[in-house]
């Protein structure tokens, strides 16, 4: 057990070191949600008339209902990126090392997987503490109780960028999914629409909205920060998160890498 610890204890800590070396990343995942909540949130209120009903509010303003969407775009893009180390630290050999450790495959690549998520979340509460000094809060019990949400949601949302870069042999590949993976899931679900707007657009699109991961990851944070829960998103997120990671797993199969070199 004391191995197992020993190895979480280490990538963590690397992880955490390597994101405080790449101040970047931190000020990008915030400016990119602010955008939208400060300038776009204003220009989308306005051209779509939107009035926001939700069962578990009476009314509350469109800004305040893309901050949930806003932050599991932060844990999106942060699941990602965190992906886009594993397939660097295998073209430089140090996946390699680490796979080949004693430990258990997925203990590692779940040890991975939890840095990053952790990351995730202390992103998302800067963000919620900058969207508080615009006027927009929820109450104290709602970002006490959308923590689980947002390890949760953070967590799919990691094991499918793991699951991704899995598949991914080079570094300039990984540029492709920006553009076909993480934007196409963005707009596609409730992060900046509610899905009756989308039934009004088009029966397939709100359909699309309804079955993509992001949506019950939004839903399940959304509905925490209002200290409620959402049990059918709850669902999704926990069989998602276990049908992404056991991809992972066998996608960082080193027996399986080689097999597909000889057959390459």
């Amino acid at each position: 057990m004391n191995a197992y610890l020993t190895s979480l204890i280490g990538i963590t800590r690397r992880e955490s070191l390597r994101f405080l070396s790449q101040k970047g990343r931190f000020f990008s995942a915030l400016v990119r949600p602010l955008l939208w909540l400060v300038i776009f949130a204003a220009g989308f209120r306005a051209a779509l008339g939107l009035s926001i009903e939700p069962p578990y509010q009476t009314y509350i303003t469109y800004e305040i209902y893309i901050v949930p969407g806003l932050c599991g775009m932060i844990q999106l893009f942060n699941g990602m990126q965190s992906s886009f180390s594993l397939v660097y630290d295998r073209e430089m050999g140090s996946m390699r090392l680490l796979l080949t450790s004693p430990l258990p495959r997925w203990w590692l690549l779940f040890s991975k997987l939890l840095a990053g998520t952790v990351i995730s979340i202390i992103q998302v509460y800067v963000f919620l503490a900058i969207a508080a000094l615009f006027d927009i809060r929820f109450s104290l019990a709602g970002y006490v109780a959308a923590f689980p949400a947002l390890l949760l949601s953070g967590l799919m949302l990691g094991a499918f960028g793991l699951l991704i870069s899995s598949r991914i042999k080079q570094l300039e590949n990984f540029a492709g999914v920006m553009n076909f993976v993480i934007f196409p899931m963005f707009f596609l679900s409730t992060a900046l629409y509610p899905l009756w707007k989308m039934a009004e657009a088009s029966p397939l699109l709100r359909d699309l909205c309804a079955y993509s991961p992001l949506t019950h990851a939004v839903e399940l944070i959304r509905f925490a920060l209002y200290t409620q829960f959402n049990p059918d998103a709850f669902v999704w997120l926990v069989a998602l998160t276990a049908l992404f990671m056991a991809g992972a797993v066998a996608g960082y199969d080193p027996e399986r890498s080689a097999i597909l070199r000889r057959a390459g």
